[in-house]
C-alpha cells in the first residue's frame, strides 16, 4: 500500500491520566480519562438524581435478545456504613472465602501474570508498601470495604441461573457506568474484591440468595492529594492484540 494511502498513526490517548489528551473527541477523553480511583473526597456527596441518569444512559448497553440481566443496588450514608462494617467484622473473623464465581484463573500464566504484579507492586510502590510488608498489604487491600472513601457504593448483581454470556451483558452495561459518570466529572473503581464476602454483602444490602454478586463500584470525586492516584496503569497497544484480515490493498 503507498504511503500516502496508509491511515495516520494514533494519537497518544494518555491512558488514565487527568486530563484527556489533545484532540480527542468527547466519548474518546471519557474513555481514556477513566482509571480505578482508591482515594475519594468523602465529604463530596453524589446527588441520586445523578446516579439514576447515569445508570439510565448506561441500560442503553446492549445484552443478548434485550434480557438486561443487571440489577444494581446504590449505598450511602448508613447502609453503606453496615455494608462495610459487616465486611469487616467477616474478613477479621477469618474463614472460608464466600467466592460466587472465580473471578481469576486457578493457575496464572504469562503475560497476565506480569501485568498483574507490576500493577501490584506499582501501586504498593506509591503508597510506600515493600515487598513482605503482609500487614500493610492486609490493610491497604482492606480500604476496598471502605469504598476508599466514596460517597457511593454500587453492587451489581443477577440472577444465577443466567451463563457466560450475561457476564458479558453485565460487563458492558458496568463500563457505560464508569464512562458516563467520567463525563460528569465522577470517577469510579470496579472491585471484584466483595465478591469474596458474598454472602456477607447479601445479607447487608438484600440481594437476593439466587443471584450472583458480580462485582462492586466506588463512585465519586477524586482526592487528587493522595499518592495512589498517581497510578496509572500501562495498556498495549492495538497493534499488539489485533489481527487484521483482508484490509491490504495488494
Amino acid at each position: 500500500m503507498p504511503d500516502d494511502m496508509k491511515s495516520p498513526p494514533p494519537p497518544d490517548f494518555g491512558y488514565g491520566r487527568r486530563a484527556p489528551a489533545p484532540g480527542l473527541n468527547e466519548t474518546e477523553a471519557a474513555i481514556t480519562t477513566r482509571r480505578s480511583v482508591r482515594a475519594f473526597l468523602p465529604d463530596k456527596p453524589v446527588d441520586p438524581a445523578l446516579i439514576t441518569r447515569i445508570l439510565d444512559v448506561a441500560a442503553r448497553a446492549p445484552s443478548g435478545t434485550n434480557i438486561q440481566p443487571w440489577h444494581v443496588v446504590a449505598v450511602a450514608g448508613e447502609a453503606k456504613h453496615r455494608v462495610s462494617a459487616a465486611v469487616h467484622a467477616a474478613r477479621e473473623a477469618g474463614g472460608e472465602p464466600e467466592m460466587g464465581y472465580n473471578y481469576y484463573p486457578v493457575e496464572w500464566f504469562e503475560p497476565y501474570l506480569g501485568r498483574r504484579r507490576k500493577l501490584g507492586w506499582d501501586m504498593y510502590g506509591l503508597l510506600g508498601i515493600g515487598k513482605g510488608e503482609r500487614e500493610k498489604t492486609w490493610a491497604q487491600h482492606g480500604r476496598n470495604f471502605d469504598f476508599f472513601d466514596a460517597p457511593v457504593g454500587l453492587f451489581f448483581h443477577m440472577d444465577n441461573r443466567f451463563e457466560i454470556g450475561s457476564f458479558v451483558d453485565m460487563g458492558l452495561f458496568i463500563e457505560n457506568v464508569m464512562i458516563a459518570a467520567r463525563a460528569h466529572g465522577l470517577d469510579t473503581c470496579p472491585q471484584a474484591a466483595w465478591v469474596d464476602y458474598t454472602d456477607t454483602v447479601r445479607k447487608a444490602t438484600g440481594i437476593p440468595d439466587n443471584h450472583v454478586l458480580v462485582c462492586g463500584l466506588c463512585l465519586g470525586y477524586e482526592d487528587t492529594s493522595e499518592p495512589v492516584n498517581e497510578l496509572y496503569s500501562e495498556r498495549e497497544p492495538a497493534t499488539a492484540f489485533t489481527t487484521f484480515l483482508g484490509f491490504d490493498a495488494d
